[in-house]
């Protein structure tokens, strides 16, 4: 139980520091809008496993340099408030690497949509109905980021339990939203969303979340994934 509340800890500081990162850092939230723009993209292309680890790949690079650069610049500051040839050259090193990961993430990006969003190559969008995973795990990550975003805006409780938006909700409904558009099955949809409403009410019987805060979630979730099945088929 002991390494169960450690291990529980231990993800609540990490969450804790994409949340602050988020909520402090402006261009932070330029990259998780652009985060979620590309992976709704990728919906209507024809992308191979490498080109989506790439776009994976980019996305995550971009996001760890600037904490890292969040993380020196306040390191710094808790060391010196005087100006400093030495602390300029750390600021600025950890800026340089944002600006590097960016440069890496715009080219990425060339090579993998530009052919893609040519005109004449549209005709992509036909093969979407053959991507009903791919649309599940985009609109599973794309939940979970608006979770992220939607806790910076809650005072109480910590990131991985409590909140404005229950994110084991929003993700339970999301996860049972793909489930009953790909059956396409009334009994197993309705399996699915049973078994959703357990978790969102051991949230609430654990006094985790609030009735709001659940229904808050199940409404993202069921809202993200049917926009892109809507939106994609």
């Amino acid at each position: 139980m002991e390494k169960n509340t450690n291990l529980i800890k231990t993800f609540n500081y990490a969450i804790d520091g994409i949340i602050y990162t988020l909520k402090s850092q402006r261009n932070m939230k330029i990259h998780y809008a652009i985060a979620i723009l590309v992976l709704f993209l990728t919906l209507f292309l024809n992308l191979s496993r490498i080109e989506i680890i790439a776009v994976f790949f980019s996305i995550s690079l971009v996001i760890l340099s600037e904490m890292f650069n969040t993380a020196i610049e306040k390191t710094v500051d808790l060391v010196t408030t005087e100006y400093s040839p030495l602390a300029k050259i750390a600021k600025d090193v950890a800026a340089g690497a944002v600006l590097v990961s960016a440069l890496n993430s715009i080219m990425v990006a060339y090579l993998v949509f530009f052919d893609r969003l040519n005109p004449s190559t549209l005709s992509l969008l036909i093969k979407i109905k053959n991507q009903d995973v791919h649309v599940t795990i985009i609109g599973i990550i794309i939940t979970l980021l608006f979770v992220v975003a939607g806790k910076t805006l809650s005072p109480k409780g910590s990131h991985v339990q409590g909140g404005v938006v229950s994110g084991h909700a929003a993700l339970s409904f999301a996860l049972a939203t793909s489930i009953g558009y790909i059956s396409e099955n009334a009994l197993v949809a309705t399996l699915s969303f049973m078994l959703a409403l357990l978790v969102a009410q051991s949230r609430i019987e654990g006094r985790i979340h609030t009735l709001r805060e659940v229904i808050y979630g199940g409404i993202l979730g069921i809202l993200v994934i049917t926009l892109l099945f809507k939106v994609v088929f």
